[in-house]
């Protein structure tokens, strides 16, 4: 099976795909957990809110946003929004965004609905008492929300949350249409060039498959932690 297999082309490459185009899909995918989780909390304190209008526009919003496929939500972010800025702003031409800042806002955007239904649970597995408390004592529910519930909260859904990344990491590889540097585009053109399909995506699959078993193995092992510890 291996006898035409060609090792030679990944030994020469290895390097230039792991310190360029893996760590570029380890930053997309940090900085989109990042901003994923924030955006997503905000969502899930504004879809358990009690103003309903609030409620209503983020219910909304993670809903109708997970049910389009995340790659046409890149393609139109990348080549609609220019011109709807343009639109907004009155301007004669489309404005600049970038593929990178285009990919990081849509991941940011787009995980944020998933981050918000782990929040909005976590949310509601803290027994309603804490809350009461905290409003018995006059906070206001932002301040129930910021020093009582989610600190809790997301210490419980701290392993279900590291579970949405690991598929962060694998769909930031989506970026292949709009041509950046990540870690499968990288090894596609490589593969093109020395007609050496089978030994890049191959070596692709390997990276991703010992990433991404190693990291569920440490999320498994810190879920068992939490639950020890409660």
């Amino acid at each position: 099976m291996f006898q035409n297999f060609d090792f030679d082309v990944i030994a020469r490459t290895w390097q230039v795909l792991i310190f360029q185009g893996l760590a570029f899909t380890l930053e997309v995918t940090v900085l989109a957990m990042v901003g994923g989780i924030v955006f997503g909390t905000l969502l899930a304190m504004m879809r358990l809110s009690s103003v309903k209008p609030m409620s209503w526009i983020a219910a909304a919003y993670v809903n109708g946003l997970r049910s389009i496929p995340l790659v046409l939500v890149i393609f139109w972010f990348y080549f609609l929004v220019p011109y709807i800025g343009a639109w907004i702003i009155g301007a004669s031409s489309p404005i600049k965004v970038g593929a990178f800042t285009s990919a990081l806002v849509t991941f940011i955007l787009f995980e944020a609905c998933y981050y918000c239904e782990i929040m909005r649970a976590g949310i509601q597995s803290i027994p309603s008492g804490q809350a009461n408390a905290g409003y018995a004592l006059g906070m206001t529910y932002w301040q129930v929300m910021r020093q009582v519930v989610l600190p809790q909260a997301f210490r419980n859904m701290t392993p279900v949350l590291l579970t949405q990344t690991i598929i962060l990491f694998q769909d930031v590889s989506l970026v292949y249409i709009i041509s950046l540097p990540d870690f499968v585009t990288m090894a596609s053109k490589v593969a093109q060039r020395d007609g050496r399909l089978v030994e890049m995506y191959l070596f692709v699959a390997v990276v991703y498959f010992a990433i991404c078993l190693f990291l569920s193995f440490w999320v498994k092992r810190l879920q068992t932690r939490i639950a020890i510890a409660r």
